[in-house]
């Protein structure tokens, strides 16, 4: 099992942080110096941002994102880049170094490098809090729980890369993060009380985020659009829309617009369905046991 999302690559030994980028990292690193080889070769063709946006087929915001290593390239980036500012190759070649990335199963990388940029992102929970809301010791218990077991150093590698995707949170200010979790995730006190009280804390405290919203879908429900099983949905900074479902082992990827269409339909319906954002705080504070 996944345990949040994050796309565990079992080879390795630890999970994916799902395009989370932390400063001094080897990421943000390559980014960085991917960003400055694209603005080298811009400016000695003498582009502003301005004229190379329109003519490689992206955003001004995109471009300055890409160049100041904030975002990852679009897949197509670097090889229109490369061949309208005429780099010789260089373009193409330093961004393969932007795709190595030790812990990121292979199939959910495409949504890695989607996630980093996105606009806004929706999530819909029913099995487990997502990994982008736990709390360390959630999550420890999530990795001590699984099966095969892990060792103790492989446990300290997934924390870490857990909390690192976290700072997606606080790093993406203007990303607007919307979460959907069933009521019973909280009461089911994975790990204990103590854990749980703790995990309705932050999730409270990530609640007073600016862009983030946690709703809360309560036990009792007689209307439920979710019912098919957990679900994300991404908008692009070129407002295109993508889902990704995950499973016990792998995730799927999903771009067809009549699939992306159905979960949209689902999402808003299941928003209306639950609790409100002040509810859904209310009932965190009785469920932490608040007066």
């Amino acid at each position: 099992m996944t345990h949040g999302t994050d796309g565990i690559d079992s080879t390795h030994g630890t999970f994916g942080n799902g395009g989370a980028v932390r400063p001094g990292s080897e990421p943000h690193y390559n980014l960085k110096m991917f960003g400055e080889i694209v603005k080298t070769f811009r400016k000695r063709a003498r582009l502003t941002q301005d004229q190379f946006a329109p003519l490689v087929g992206y955003s001004l915001e995109t471009i300055a994102s890409i160049e100041q290593g904030r975002r990852l390239p679009p897949p197509d980036f670097a090889e229109r880049a490369d061949s309208i500012l005429d780099a010789f190759g260089v373009i193409l070649a330093a961004a393969k170094h932007l795709t190595r990335r030790k812990g990121l199963a292979s199939w959910f990388r495409q949504w890695a490098l989607l996630e980093l940029g996105a606009l806004s992102l929706y999530t819909y929970e029913c099995r487990l809090i997502p990994g982008l809301l736990q709390t360390p010791a959630y999550a420890r218990t999530l990795f001590a729980d699984q099966l095969p077991p892990l060792d103790d150093e492989q446990i300290e590698a997934q924390l870490a890369a857990r909390l690192e995707r976290q700072e997606l949170l606080r790093n993406r200010p203007n990303t607007a993060f919307t979460f959907i979790l069933e009521e019973h995730l909280f009461l089911r006190q994975l790990g204990g009380e103590e854990v749980t009280r703790e995990l309705i804390d932050h999730i409270l405290d990530l609640s007073e985020l600016r862009n983030v919203d946690i709703q809360i879908m309560p036990v009792v429900r007689h209307h439920h659009a979710g019912l098919d099983g957990p679900m994300q949905l991404l908008e692009t900074p070129e407002h295109q829309w993508f889902g990704y479902l995950e499973g016990q082992k792998y995730g799927q990827f999903l771009s067809d617009p009549k699939v992306i269409s159905a979960l949209q339909m689902r999402c808003a319906s299941m928003r209306s369905q639950a609790l409100s954002l002040d509810d859904s705080k209310s009932l965190m504070r009785r469920m932490r046991g608040a007066r």
